[in-house]
């Protein structure tokens, strides 16, 4: 909801301290700051599954799930490479903190957890939470260019993965997402189950959210 639909998309409109609140909760799954995860999802989507890709399984399925993190490829390491791609948050005095600080907000959730439940909270209610939500994230980014339906023909190899989805609450309807990339749901049927369009539903009746974009479905393969 936060990370990717709103602020890499923009495929909707909050309150800025909505927005803020979504980033937050977004530093907690430990995905980096959201100046690099914007910008390297916005780069994967400008050359998805070509040269430039920061992660395409056309390097290999490791390499698009997790190597190109662990072996010090992923481009958050080479800050001056991103900064192209996200010209409004670095206009955001509080995106280019949190950035610098996106550690902080899990630190102290984990501080809480650990003097209110000990460790066996902290065990289940950060690490496993966080090493599970990580893998999902990865997936999209590997089994959904590998694995299951295509009902578009875009001009990559993203494909809708139904366990994928289950996993990441609605991202891996990948498929639709890269046909669609705009729009604030991805999962186009009404048997594609997309928690976090739930989410962003909720904030519209809410009048939390407005400008909702559901792009027209594109000609279907």
């Amino acid at each position: 909801m936060g990370y990717h639909r709103l602020l890499t998309h923009r495929g909707y409109k909050t309150p800025k301290w909505v927005e803020y609140l979504l980033t937050i909760c977004g530093t907690l799954a430990l995905q980096g700051g959201p100046i690099s995860w914007v910008a390297t999802h916005r780069i994967h989507h400008q050359n998805s599954d070509q040269d430039g890709d920061p992660h395409s399984p056309r390097d290999g399925g490791f390499w698009a799930h997790i190597g190109w993190i662990i072996t010090g490829e992923a481009l958050h390491n080479n800050p001056t490479l991103l900064l192209p791609y996200v010209p409004e948050l670095r206009k955001d005095r509080f995106m280019l903190w949190i950035s610098k600080w996106h550690w902080v907000p899990l630190t102290l959730l984990a501080a809480v957890i650990l003097a209110v439940g000990g460790w066996r909270y902290l065990m289940w209610g950060i690490f496993l939470r966080t090493v599970v939500g990580l893998h999902a994230t990865y997936l999209v980014n590997s089994a959904t260019h590998m694995w299951g339906s295509r009902r578009f023909l875009t001009h990559d190899e993203s494909t809708n993965n139904v366990w994928v989805a289950i996993l990441s609450f609605g991202e891996g309807w990948h498929n639709n997402h890269h046909a669609c990339p705009g729009s604030a749901r991805h999962g186009f049927a009404w048997y594609e189950i997309d928690v976090n369009w739930f989410g962003i539903w909720v904030l519209h009746l809410l009048g939390l959210a407005w400008d909702v974009k559901r792009h027209p479905r594109p000609k279907a393969a």
